[in-house]
């Protein structure tokens, strides 16, 4: 199995057991070893009082992100801080899409920072992460039933 074949694979057990990341509508556009391009369209309840995007649903899709390119490279990872800067306002209909840069990886942290950006390229918001790596290693089945 390539690297990026698991990826997807881990990718899609994340994705699969993750009901939060479905309720927002993300579209998986890119799953590989430290990268995650994902898309979503803002929706009517995503909204807050002000009739624009409530701030958590672009840390929200930055988060995924977060977790899907940090766990991609086959050793299970969590957050143990994270940022956010909303920079423009999002709007019912935008669509979303992520960027993610991997800034540092070490066996046992990992720094990402995530650009969002909706439907005219522009950017909407900032996020930074940084992920404790666990150790411990993913296990996925291949397409011959064997783990990998």
């Amino acid at each position: 199995m390539s690297p990026e074949e698991k990826a997807k694979a881990i990718v899609d057990l994340m994705y699969n057991q993750d009901p939060y990341s479905q309720w927002l509508g993300i579209e998986r556009v890119l799953d590989a070893p430290g990268k995650s391009i994902l898309k979503m369209r803002v929706r009517a309840e995503m909204l807050n009082g002000f009739g624009i995007a409530h701030g958590g649903i672009t840390y929200s899709l930055a988060d995924s992100a977060l977790a899907f390119a940090s766990n991609a490279h086959g050793v299970q990872c969590v957050s143990v801080e994270t940022s956010i800067s909303h920079v423009k306002k999002v709007l019912e209909g935008d669509v979303l899409t992520t960027e993610v840069e991997e800034k540092s990886i070490t066996s046992r942290m990992a720094v990402y920072h995530i650009t969002i950006f909706n439907q005219k390229e522009e950017a909407v918001a900032f996020f930074k992460g940084t992920v404790f790596r666990t150790g411990k290693d993913w296990e996925v089945i291949s397409e011959n039933g064997n783990l990998t």
